[in-house]
């Protein structure tokens, strides 16, 4: 199952790289993607994703995780 999931993120990137606008957000730093996949198609894919790029920083607290922490979690839908 995870390497069904790896190949479709690689089959993904392939097919928008230079024709499509990819956004992608992640709180691991490109120098950790190997820890989601082999570190020879992590460096390519790192290559691509960073290849004609605007790459955003941020700073500050996690919205999320300070409202997770202060008990103000996401509340359902009710039906």
């Amino acid at each position: 199952m995870r390497r069904c999931r790896r190949a479709g993120r690689s089959r993904l990137l392939d097919a928008a790289y230079e024709k499509r606008s990819i956004a992608l957000s992640s709180n691991l730093h490109p120098a950790g993607i190997d820890e989601l996949m082999p570190k020879t198609i992590a460096n390519a894919t790192v290559d691509r994703l960073l290849h004609h790029a605007h790459v955003v920083l941020t700073a500050g607290d996690s919205i999320r995780l300070t409202q997770a922490t202060a008990g103000k979690a996401v509340t359902p839908l009710d039906h």
